[in-house]
């Protein structure tokens, strides 16, 4: 298969490259190279896809399939100009974060109310990813309106070796140092992820086998504790000991969900938001996708960690912060 990958050189992209060559597959990556370096082996092309002429040397070639993973909507635009009718089987990847409303479990494609589309003037998304659901969803319509053979995997949280983000390396480091662990909410709330290579082996099996439709791009949600068990397992610390604290004791402490300085990663508390980290992945699993254990995800993510500990983002509630809070907790007479 004579695959394109716009993007490449970061994590899902990376991840869809370094396999396609493991498949046997030819593999163009078309980026700026400003975010990461390609995987050795791809044929890589520096190209600015904000410009409208930006994929001129891909002039006169054609592709069996393409993956784009973009989140601007000029780059979409100048991506279809260009290409709508030399590719025969598009894949875009979108986001969970079209979604509307998150206060039911279980919410599927079907029954799942949209965001409106990116207001006029905005390309992209903003400071702290204003925006980002709402041009995921002009995107949608965009490849919609531009090709036939269209797969759109709204992905959920990815998982695994390389991640730019703090919120799953959190819990990998948290949960090696071992000792007494915080851990936000209920040992049954739902949470859920997917791990990058099995999205990229998913996105791959679409591009094989001409897989169109849209489906949300995540694995089955499990319980939190299950969750941080595996995790724990799978970086060499089999009996975590989890203290579970509640909401409002964390919120009113200024710990901060999802991701970033002073937050609890996988955690997004609230009634609006129960179903978040709990979609409906039956259609997903149905139609190709395969997960593995997510002690294995913390296994590959951990012997990334101490390979490149320069690349890993530091965020999350520090040991200091943490401590002190589980002191109140106690104190408070809880247990």
């Amino acid at each position: 298969m004579r695959l394109l990958i716009l993007g490449g050189t970061q994590f899902l992209g990376r991840a869809v490259a370094r396999l396609a060559l493991v498949q046997g597959h030819d593999v163009t990556c078309v980026a700026r190279g400003t975010s990461g370096v390609p995987v050795p082996g791809v044929r890589f092309v520096a190209a600015d896809r904000s410009d409208p002429a930006g994929l001129a040397p891909l002039d006169g070639e054609r592709f069996d399939a393409a993956i784009d993973v973009t989140r601007w909507l000029d780059q979409a635009h100048h991506t279809l100009a260009a290409l709508a009718d030399r590719v025969d089987h598009w894949s875009f990847v979108s986001s969970i974060s079209v979604y509307a409303r998150f206060a039911t479990p279980g919410g599927g494609v079907a029954d799942t109310p949209l965001l409106p589309p990116a207001p006029a003037g905005v390309s992209g998304p903003g400071p702290d990813f204003q925006w980002y659901g709402e041009c995921k969803v002009s995107i949608e319509r965009a490849y919609a309106e531009a090709v036939e053979r269209l797969f759109v995997c709204r992905a959920g949280l990815i998982v695994g070796p390389e991640d730019p983000s703090d919120r799953f390396p959190y819990w990998v480091r948290r949960l090696k140092a071992g000792g007494e662990v915080l851990a936000p909410g209920a040992p049954d709330d739902p949470v859920q992820y997917v791990d990058v290579d099995d999205l990229a082996a998913w996105l791959l099996h679409a591009a094989g086998t001409g897989l169109t439709g849209t489906y949300d791009g995540i694995g089955a949600a499990v319980p939190r504790a299950e969750a941080l068990r595996g995790i724990a397992a799978g970086v060499g610390s089999p009996e975590p000991q989890l203290t579970w604290v509640d909401a409002d004791f964390l919120q009113a402490r200024d710990v901060r969900p999802w991701s970033g300085e002073r937050s609890l990663p996988l955690w997004v508390p609230g009634a609006e938001w129960v179903g978040f980290l709990a979609r409906d992945a039956r259609p997903a699993l149905a139609a190709g996708l395969v997960t593995r254990p997510v002690a294995e995800s913390a296994r590959r993510t951990l012997a990334w960690m101490d390979a490149e500990p320069g690349a890993v983002r530091q965020g999350g509630l520090d040991p200091a912060a943490e401590a002190a809070v589980l002191r109140e907790w106690h104190a408070d007479g809880r247990r």
